[in-house]
């Protein structure tokens, strides 16, 4: 198997894969619990323990079974799926045509230690419309190496909503790589409760002018879990905007990490690159890495980036105690404040209901 990148390698210096690489990884059981899926009047695709599972997934007009190579060799986790690919799904949504949404579970369960590696590839037609929400849970020790190869055409829109929460035992890990022609958007949150170590990748090209970008993310961790969410943003065209947001809340002996790199061509004038990165720390020994990375050849762009890390602002629970409400009462709601603008990047209804009956979910077992 491809070597797992170390800490050696900048790109990797704040996630550590030595408790992966730690244990042994079998093939994926055959036999799985039924997962409980979301009530949600989409079609889906769901896979357990990698394998797509014909009798749970529902007719979606523009799918495929998909098992290609990648072409990203020099991307250290896309080479190892390259290596142990075993399924995934390959969406063509046509010129112009409004898909709607669609769902793409993966359930895993298994008693000893597993691996699987999928990959799914989308393509939007030009013009085209489509939103796919994607749910990652499980039961046990395994690792999820997930590839996404996306490309939008000119003009077309693509949502993407992830929601991980895997085992605690779990390791999950992603590498999505997406082309955004001119015209066209593609819009990712991914918001991020389980797996004892995960990392979400994404590389994002903007190759036409006007094409965008929105990349957010939400880490809510806890224990000794750690989280990592890095993103490269290349504007190779005029004219094109993109952001980033992420919010972390980080409990226990936690660990958050965003990556956030902005590139702009010399001929990508016009540039409007945003990136801001906030952490709310919930415990002394919870820890957040912060690295934003511009890098800039063109001379009339306008690109920021900013980051704030820290406890809960005591001049604001002092103000909610002296409004007569208890001090354990005025931080939950500073806490579920900060939660609920962590939502606000995302602009699909059905998905956002989803995350914030997750969020709920999550609170009460604080």
């Amino acid at each position: 198997m491809n070597a797992l990148p170390t800490r050696k390698l900048e790109a990797w210096r704040y996630t550590d894969l030595r408790p992966l690489s730690a244990l042994s990884f079998g093939a994926p059981p055959v036999a799985v619990a039924v997962p409980d899926l979301p009530e949600l009047p989409f079609p889906r695709f769901v896979f357990l323990n990698g394998t797509l599972n014909p009798t749970l997934s529902t007719g979606f007009a523009y799918a495929k079974p998909f098992a290609a190579p990648p072409t990203f060799g020099s991307q250290p986790m896309a080479a190892i799926n390259a290596e142990h690919v075993g399924g995934g799904i390959n969406i063509e949504i046509p010129v112009g045509q409004d898909a709607g949404e669609a769902l793409l579970v993966s359930q895993a369960d298994g008693v000893t230690p597993f691996a699987y590696h999928p990959r799914h590839r989308v393509t939007l037609g030009q013009g085209a419309k489509f939103t796919l929400i994607e749910i990652d849970e499980g039961a046990g020790t395994y690792w999820q190496n997930a590839v996404f190869e996306i490309e939008v055409a000119e003009g077309a829109v693509f949502q993407h909503f992830r929601l991980q929460r895997e085992s605690m035992e779990a390791f999950n890990t992603i590498f999505i790589h997406a082309d955004i022609a001119a015209g066209a958007s593609y819009e990712h949150f991914t918001l991020t409760l389980g797996a004892k170590l995960s990392r979400t990748e994404i590389e994002a090209n903007l190759l036409g002018q006007n094409a965008l970008a929105h990349l957010n993310a939400a880490q809510l961790l806890g224990g000794t879990q750690h989280g990592d969410f890095t993103t490269i943003i290349r504007h190779k065209a005029p004219n094109c905007p993109s952001r980033q947001t992420v919010k972390s809340v980080l409990a226990g002996r936690a660990r958050g990490v965003f990556q956030g790199k902005i590139e702009v061509d010399q001929i990508a004038q016009k540039t409007d690159g945003y990136q801001m990165s906030q952490a709310l720390l919930l415990s002394p020994d919870a820890e957040m890495d912060i690295k934003p990375e511009l890098q800039i050849f063109a001379d009339d762009v306008k690109c920021s980036h900013g980051a704030t890390i820290g406890a809960l602002d005591e001049e604001q629970v002092f103000y909610l105690r002296s409004r007569g409400i208890p001090e354990a009462d005025a931080r939950q709601i500073l806490i579920r404040a900060f939660l609920e603008e962590a939502l606000e990047p995302v602009t699909h209804d059905a998905s956002k209901a989803l995350f914030e009956e997750v969020l709920e979910s999550w609170w009460g077992r604080q």
